[in-house]
């Protein structure tokens, strides 16, 4: 790795992600690429697909976080799907891929253990990325400057083979209670070990999936017996 700062989040990698993608999704980055630039607005890789991509893997799915907000994003995709517009989720089909792209955002109160109360939008993936899961899924990539933004160390953890929850796991689980499940297929899938507290919050509180649906449950179990 070259340009890289222990006070800075930003990496400049040897090799591009983007030379990483296959021609179909790259094809795809360039356009949206275009678009948010065009529009003044910032665009990110963010989540699985960055992760993948670190790994020498095909990404299974393409997902973008921005700054615009969901209002502004229907006006510059008019034909996306308003799946998940309350919590500032959008999918944009592109050459027949569905892209999800959310809002930064900041997410309150988990009453049911699954999904958020309400959302807070945010001003920057320094803010949006607390909210998510892993450390592995919560690094952000500028395809426009070709840097890798890592607030959370998920750079360290891959290289190192380290599943960990972001910020404090008893909060993570209780958050979204299908991340218990989550973490033992991520960790099946990609061979890693599951840090010492985050492994402690998911043993004593395993026993709290019954709050997901047996339908997500089911298809968690799914995916995770693939691997």
């Amino acid at each position: 790795m070259t340009d890289r700062h222990p006070t800075s989040p930003e990496t400049t990698l040897d090799r591009p992600l983007l030379e990483r993608l296959p021609p179909a999704l790259h094809d795809i980055n360039d356009r949206l690429a275009r678009v948010f630039t065009a529009a003044g607005h910032e665009l990110y890789l963010v989540g699985g697909v960055v992760r993948d991509l670190l790994l020498g893997r095909e990404p299974a799915d393409y997902d973008v976080a921005t700054d615009a907000r969901p209002d502004r994003l229907q006006e510059l995709f008019p034909g996306c799907l308003l799946v998940g517009a309350r919590f500032g989720v959008i999918v944009v089909v592109e050459q027949g891929v569905q892209v999800e792209v959310a809002t930064f955002r900041s997410d309150l109160g988990y009453s049911d253990g699954r999904h958020p109360d309400r959302v807070v939008y945010a001003e920057s993936p320094r803010e949006d990325v607390l909210r998510r899961d892993f450390t592995i899924n919560g690094m952000f990539y500028d395809p426009v400057r070709g840097v890798l933004i890592d607030y959370v160390g998920g750079q360290a953890d891959l290289e190192a083979r380290r599943l960990r929850a972001i910020g404090n796991p008893w909060e993570r689980f209780a958050e979204d209670k299908l991340r218990l499940l989550r973490a033992v297929r991520l960790a099946a899938r990609y061979q890693l070990t599951i840090e010492a507290e985050t492994l402690a919050a998911a043993k004593a509180m395993a026993a709290q999936i019954t709050v997901v649906s047996p339908e997500r449950i089911a298809e968690e179990l799914r995916k995770m017996l693939r691997h």
